[in-house]
C-alpha cells in the first residue's frame, strides 16, 4: 500500500468529523492512516487476477474423476450496498477434467473475489465462473453460507441468520446423483 495522500487522510477526517467525532481528539489522530490501511486489505481483491493463480496441471491428475472439494473456507466480504462486513464460508467443489488445481488454489480465489465490494449472489457466481472458465472441469459447485451486518446490526436486526447462496455448472447441475453427492459431502 502506498503512503496516503493529505486529500485522502482528510477524506477520513472528514467522515468522523460527520459522526460527530472529533478527529483530534488522542485516540483518533492516526485512525484515519488506520483505517485506510485496512480498507485497502479489506478491498486488495480488486489488485488480484483469478487466472494469475488458478494454474492447473495434469501431474496427478491421472485417474481423478471424482470430486474434489474444499469446505469450510472462511469468507469476508462488504455489502456493496452499506458498506458493512458479511463473512462466513464457502464450500467449493469441481469434477477435474484430465487438470487439477492446488487445494489452496481454490481458497485464494474465494479470497480475491471476497475482498471487494459484493452482494453474495455475485461473489458465488464469480467464484463458480472463474474455475469453470480457466479449469474446464467436468463440473463446478459453490455454495456460500454467510451472515450479513447489513441485516443483523441495522434495518430489521434479525440476529444468527444466515443467507445461502449456491452455483452450479456442468455435470453437477445436470446430473442430480452428482449434485446430492456434492450436498452431501459439504453437510448439507
Amino acid at each position: 500500500m502506498n503512503k496516503p495522500t493529505t486529500k485522502e487522510l482528510q477524506m477520513v477526517r472528514d467522515l468522523l468529523t460527520y459522526i460527530g467525532e472529533d478527529p483530534d481528539r488522542e485516540g483518533l489522530l492516526e485512525t484515519p492512516a488506520r483505517f485506510l490501511k485496512a480498507w485497502s486489505e479489506y478491498t486488495r481483491g480488486y489488485r488480484e487476477k483469478p487466472e494469475e493463480i488458478l494454474k492447473s496441471f495434469e501431474d496427478g491428475a491421472e485417474r481423478v474423476d471424482e470430486m474434489v472439494i474444499v469446505r469450510d473456507i472462511p469468507v469476508y466480504s462488504l455489502c456493496e450496498h452499506h458498506l458493512a462486513p458479511f463473512f462466513g464460508r464457502a464450500h467449493v467443489g469441481y469434477v477435474p477434467d484430465k487438470r487439477i488445481l492446488g487445494l489452496s488454489k481454490i481458497s485464494r480465489l474465494v479470497e480475491i473475489f471476497g475482498r471487494r465490494l459484493q452482494v453474495q449472489e455475485r461473489l458465488t457466481n464469480q467464484i463458480a465462473d472463474a474455475l469453470d472458465e480457466n479449469l474446464q472441469p467436468l463440473g463446478v459447485a459453490v455454495v456460500i453460507e454467510c451472515r450479513h451486518m447489513c441485516m443483523e446490526s441495522r434495518g430489521v436486526r434479525h440476529t444468527g441468520t444466515s443467507t445461502v447462496t449456491s452455483a452450479l455448472r456442468g455435470s453437477i447441475k445436470a446430473n442430480a446423483d452428482t449434485r446430492r453427492e456434492f450436498l452431501s459431502l459439504i453437510g448439507r
